[in-house]
């Protein structure tokens, strides 16, 4: 007897899926915009760009960045003020001042400052 064939489903057909791309950073590192004059302190991770169209297309396209990579909130400072940035990938690098961040939510979200990175409160891990 033949077996009876399941109808495929409407939603399974060949649906692109973003490139894989592994984050070179995490929760607690310091970290240096490549362009601008900035630093901060990674407090959350998104694995490809999950911010509103409209924040995407003000960036002027010369300098846009990918979609589909990391992008990472940031506690921020410059010279001028402290923030929270949303930066991609691509426009991150390694600080290595081992200078400590400057920014007022720090000690809500982290603990100690060492070798570089903060350490997560219990209280925010999952």
């Amino acid at each position: 007897m033949p077996r009876a064939r399941i109808p495929a489903h409407p939603f399974d057909a060949a649906i692109p899926l973003p490139a894989v791309s592994h984050a070179r950073f995490t929760i607690g590192d310091v970290v240096r915009h490549r362009m601008f004059d900035f630093r901060g302190v990674i407090f959350d991770v998104d694995p490809i760009f999950a911010n509103s169209a409209e924040w995407y297309d003000a960036i002027p396209e010369n300098i846009r960045p990918r979609k589909d990579q990391p992008f990472y909130h940031l506690l921020a400072e410059n010279m001028e003020s402290s923030y929270v940035a949303y930066v991609s990938q691509q426009n991150l690098i390694a600080d290595d001042t081992d200078e400590p961040i400057d920014h007022p939510a720090i000690s809500d979200l982290f603990t100690d400052f060492a070798d570089g990175r903060y350490q997560l409160r219990r209280e925010h891990k999952h």
